[in-house]
């Protein structure tokens, strides 16, 4: 059974193909970007056979179109398409689950635009492609919010007027939850128990960061919150600073809300701190060399995560294991170090030399000591994984939106 995975961006499309009957095989992966412009930049490969191309691509049905047209000159694609997965960034409180797209759904996803409008319209683009070029084909929605539906009220409200809740659908959403939730059922794997009874810290670090408190296998905690703009210092983002900021910028800076939402996503985190980059590589080069603004950046992306890794560790009770995960958690050795040290009266030891000589990780690593009473693993997330297993486990069994709408 093949499955396509599809991850509309704002002017973007990622893909990958996936034989599910074959431990869920990848048989083709491919990018286009810069959609919408003359210049639109393709890169296909399947097995062996690759292709790159600079062409106009007006829209998203444009590179879909081409997407196809790839596949089945590659020879992975005839008639035998068996479903279609989306990532979708913001089901809000109406999906706690992934579901079969028919129109409600559709509908359902475009009210929560208002929630994400940087990210649903483009996965909504990419859905209607995908229905014409593909018209007979079951299509999924798999949603980056759904794993979070178990967080308790009392994680997921802001203490604001009641009213914002009510009206505006003000709350705690979180976000990289497809990551979260597949790095919390590999580690359960790793562990050898249920996943429903595991206590685990997630941690998905890459350029944009977020943390998740899982107890006996459900979220219970996240640091994203309302937009992917809170919690942990990120490569370009912010995380949590005093909302009044904002006021004082308005009003002593002259700054426009605009403006400043663009310093707060776009301008700060590794990078405003830094002013060298929001890669962490670079930045920790720089620190190397000797720039005390990159080595502050990398200290206070380290004391953002301990702060959030003591507090879950109250919130899930006795940890089985910590899980790093994203290109920073699977890579940055040094930082994984900076983020555990002096733990020990935790539970949590480090064993140093399994870190730093862990590299290309293929599956879920230890890297705790076995003096340690908490594990410590690296586990390579694979949202695009996640989102074919569950378009797989849709269309075996499940009709249109029989899964997953509160």
């Amino acid at each position: 059974m093949k499955i396509l995975v599809i991850n509309c961006g704002s002017s973007s499309v990622k893909y990958r193909l996936f034989d599910v009957n074959t431990d869920s095989r990848e048989l083709a992966k491919g990018l286009i970007e810069r959609i919408g412009t003359d210049k639109a930049e393709s890169e296909h490969k399947a097995g062996e056979v690759s292709a790159k191309e600079t062409a106009p691509i007006r829209d998203y049905r444009t590179g879909i179109a081409k997407i196809a047209e790839f596949l089945k000159g590659a020879g992975v694609l005839q008639d035998d398409l068996a479903a279609v997965g989306h990532r979708v960034v913001h089901g809000g409180e109406e999906f706690r689950d992934s579901v079969v797209i028919d129109q409600t759904v559709i509908d359902q996803i475009d009210r929560c635009s208002q929630l994400a409008p940087l990210h649903n319209p483009a996965n909504l683009a990419g859905i209607k492609a995908c229905q014409e070029i593909f018209p007979d084909i079951p299509q999924v929605a798999v949603f980056d919010t759904a794993f979070f539906h178990t967080l308790p009220p009392a994680s997921y409200l802001y203490a604001v007027p009641y009213s914002w809740y009510e009206e505006h659908r003000v709350r705690r959403y979180g976000f990289h939850g497809t990551s979260h939730r597949y790095v919390s059922e590999q580690a359960a794997q790793l562990l050898g128990k249920p996943l429903a009874e595991c206590n685990l810290i997630t941690m998905h670090l890459g350029n944009g960061c977020s943390m998740a408190a899982v107890r006996q296998g459900q979220a219970i905690d996240t640091t994203m919150g309302l937009t992917p703009l809170e919690g942990l210092v990120m490569g370009t983002r912010c995380g949590d600073i005093d909302t009044a900021i904002v006021f004082h910028m308005l009003g002593v800076a002259g700054m426009s809300v605009d403006s400043i939402r663009q310093a707060l996503e776009k301008q700060s985190g590794l990078l405003g701190i830094s002013g060298v980059s929001r890669d962490m590589r670079d930045v920790t080069a720089a620190a190397e060399k000797g720039s005390d603004r990159a080595g502050l950046a990398l200290e206070i992306f380290a004391r953002r995560v301990r702060k959030y890794l003591g507090a879950y560790m109250v919130e899930v009770g006795q940890a089985d294991a910590l899980v790093f995960t994203g290109g920073v958690g699977e890579n940055a050795w040094h930082m994984r170090e900076m983020i555990l040290r002096d733990m020990e009266h935790l539970g949590i030891v480090l064993d140093e030399n399994r870190n730093r000589q862990l590299k290309n990780v293929p599956a879920g690593q230890s890297i705790s000591d076995p003096r340690g009473e908490v594990e410590i693993l690296v586990i390579p997330t694979n949202e695009e994984l996640a989102i074919a297993r569950d378009s797989h486990r849709l269309v075996a069994n499940a009709s249109p939106s029989d899964a997953g709408v509160s």
